[in-house]
């Protein structure tokens, strides 16, 4: 406990965090990404945030908490896969098998996260906040890194609100008020919305530096928000200009190993990356594919935890068509859990040398996710429409191994759906596509479909304290706004 409020404390602490920025960006940030080195400048409060060097060495700061680490988003996902109806948890993760709340490790665990996400915040908040006083710094280069930083702000939030729900918003404007009351997740979004509305304007189109938000990842990612909250009719027109601009496509696939050819440990930057996070050999490495890997395969150098896992009984496995080629990305090992266990190789290293070694990229949204958040929210402002379909199956043709532009047999044909029925299929074909990518739990909860779909694939009655994690014990004893009887999410 000790610890965690130590932590808590360097959160909201402007000296402390100052020098954790300066000890963040000169021990982590040698390769922020396998394409971007780079400069770290020792920081003093006072003549730091002046140049364009200064500024985004600041900006780089704010991903390491999230990029990396045992607590975060290696972890991160696989808690949010553990909560699927497709993968269950072994070890510490098993008991998110039962969808009955967190006991007290992943209680714990959950509360790592948050702190994670707010030192992220708190970075972003210190750019945002510093950034426009700069004396050597162009007005067009403060708009740009104030809006990466806002970017981050409002995905981090964005994360935050789905797994707490309100939460405190700590922004630029309180940046040294230790007690913060809780938001409702209403002012959440809203904080996000406007986030991401500076960040479309202001973030380039493209970037030299792979793994930099650019305008479209913000267009998307506000597409997803708008898509959460109901705003249908935008979500759908941010995902289009999207689509519309022309700058990503699908990766042609024609066999299950050529899917090494978007996630494997080799791969630079495809047409349909979008938001990334990128990782190289030199202390910057990827966790999750360790986590995921069985040590008798090879798929991970430094062997594996095999702490995910699923079964051919299940009946979302026993249910998909054996020609799709993502179903291939799953095989069977008996580790003791009987023959019908079955392992991921979606994320492979055979190279890495450590338990964080290795290099493949962590996607946050990829092309796919447009194509689907475009067809979703089509289909609830227009019901069942040829735009909308096409989306969706362009990305199942690309999972047959035909080409993703040209009409085949195994189309969704859009005479045979109505509209209940067709979101019903983008909801199937998203889990299909996005399998330990950390979006399936939120899919679910979004469609109100969790319940239904956790009861028939993994027969759990979900508890209604599962669906929001608990507001950390440390946050409620050091944030006096916020009362642990009244703040706390219901059932903890």
């Amino acid at each position: 406990m000790q610890n965690q409020n130590n932590q808590i404390n360097a959160l909201f602490n402007v000296k402390i965090i100052h020098n954790l920025l300066f000890l963040i960006i000169s021990s982590l940030l040698a390769s922020c990404t396998k394409d971007l080195d780079e400069n770290p400048k020792n920081i003093v409060v006072e003549n730091f945030y002046n140049t364009p060097e200064e500024v985004e060495a600041a900006v780089n700061a704010i991903y390491p908490p999230i990029r990396l680490g045992a607590t975060g988003i290696a972890p991160y996902n696989a808690t949010l896969e553990c909560h699927t109806d497709y993968a269950y948890g072994r070890g510490s993760w098993a008991q998110f098998n039962d969808f009955a709340g967190l006991d007290a490790v992943n209680t714990n665990r959950v509360a790592d996260f948050w702190e994670t996400f707010y030192l992220a915040i708190r970075n972003a908040n210190l750019v945002i906040a510093n950034a426009p006083n700069g004396d050597a710094i162009s007005e067009e280069d403060i708009n740009r890194y104030v809006g990466e930083a806002r970017f981050m702000r409002a995905w981090c939030y964005f994360h935050l609100v789905r797994n707490w729900g309100g939460v405190p918003l700590r922004v630029e404007t309180n940046i040294e008020q230790r007690d913060v009351p809780r938001s409702t997740a209403e002012e959440v979004y809203a904080l996000i919305d406007s986030d991401l509305r500076v960040a479309e304007t202001y973030l380039p189109e493209s970037t030299a530096q792979p793994g930099r938000p650019t305008k479209w990842m913000a267009k998307t990612v506000l597409s997803d928000v708008l898509l959460t909250i109901g705003q249908y009719d935008e979500a759908r027109q941010k995902a289009d200009e999207v689509i519309q601009s022309g700058v990503f496509d699908l990766v042609p696939v024609t066999s299950t190993d050529d899917y090494q050819q978007i996630f494997g440990p080799n791969v630079g930057v495809t047409p349909e990356e979008i938001f990334h996070f990128k990782y190289n050999r030199q202390g910057q490495g990827n966790y999750y594919p360790w986590i995921i890997n069985h040590p008798s395969t090879g798929y991970h150098g430094a062997g594996g935890a095999y702490a995910q896992y699923s079964e051919t009984t299940n009946p979302f496995y026993k249910a998909w068509d054996d020609r799709d080629l993502r179903k291939g990305l799953w095989y069977t090992l008996d580790f003791g859990q009987g023959p019908n266990t079955l392992l991921q190789k979606k994320f492979i290293d055979p190279d890495a040398a450590d338990t964080y070694g290795a290099i493949n990229d962590f996607p946050l949204y990829r092309y796919p996710d447009v194509l689907f958040l475009f067809a979703e929210a089509d289909a609830h402002v227009n019901g069942v429409t040829a735009e909308g379909v096409e989306a969706v199956n362009q990305v199942k043709r690309r999972s047959y191994g035909l080409d993703s532009h040209t009409p085949s047999a195994i189309d969704y044909q859009a005479s045979t759906l109505t509209t209940e029925s067709f979101l019903d299929t983008i909801l199937q074909e998203r889990a299909y596509e996005f399998q330990f990518e950390g979006k399936r739990w939120f899919d679910l909860k979004r469609s109100g479909k969790a319940a239904a779909i956790i009861l028939a694939n993994k027969g759990k009655t979900i508890a209604e304290k599962h669906y929001l994690w608990p507001i950390p014990l440390s946050e409620l004893n050091f944030n006096q706004a916020m009362d642990a009887t009244t703040d706390q999410n219901p059932g903890y």
